[in-house]
């Protein structure tokens, strides 16, 4: 009973909030097919302001992935990461994490493909996944669409969460289900 109810919320949720809000816009005396306008005039010109920046990003991913730098990395820090109990396996995701997320989507299918999706690894691909962000990704969109040119501290920040949600992917995946 509790999941036909969820069931039928869920297929009804999305329409009634696009009929919902307009129609207290009208009721608010708010001219909502004009507000609906400039605010997509606002979006296009802001798609317009951060393409600069997107095919930057996507342009140094794609040189990356082709030339074979990430797995090449990954190769030489192999001892290293033996060591600190990183799987390598999972270094190209967390070098590529901050930059595509596309990319890293691609790159937790394969090792979710290979290792399968209940292994340890695939496990700990989805949740260091899911527990990261495309830093380099969003401070080019959101900083390019407010036109801010320094990234000071933000870098820095964001690359920092990145690591400790790594860190904290593995150490709980280990946990969990090692």
């Amino acid at each position: 009973m509790m999941q036909q109810i969820i069931g039928t919320l869920s297929a009804w949720a999305i329409p009634l909030f696009l009929v919902a809000i307009p129609l207290y816009g009208v009721a608010r005396g708010v001219k909502v097919y004009e507000s609906f306008v400039e605010g997509a005039k606002g979006g296009f010109q802001t798609a317009i302001r951060i393409i600069p920046y997107l095919v930057a990003i996507l342009v140094a991913v794609g040189m990356l992935r082709a030339a074979g730098a990430i797995e090449m990395l990954s190769r030489g820090l192999d001892p290293l990461l033996a060591r600190l109990h990183f799987p390598a396996e999972i270094l190209p995701l967390a070098l590529m994490r901050p930059l595509s997320g596309s990319g890293s989507l691609g790159i937790v299918t394969e090792l979710i493909q290979v290792h399968g999706p209940d292994s340890l690894l695939g496990r700990l691909a989805a949740t260091a996944y899911g527990s990261t962000e495309t830093t380099f990704y969003v401070l080019a969109v959101y900083f390019g669409a407010v036109g801010i040119k320094k990234v000071r501290h933000a870098v820095f920040a964001g690359l920092v969460a990145d690591v400790v949600s790594i860190v904290a992917a593995i150490t709980f995946c280990r946990l969990a289900f090692a």
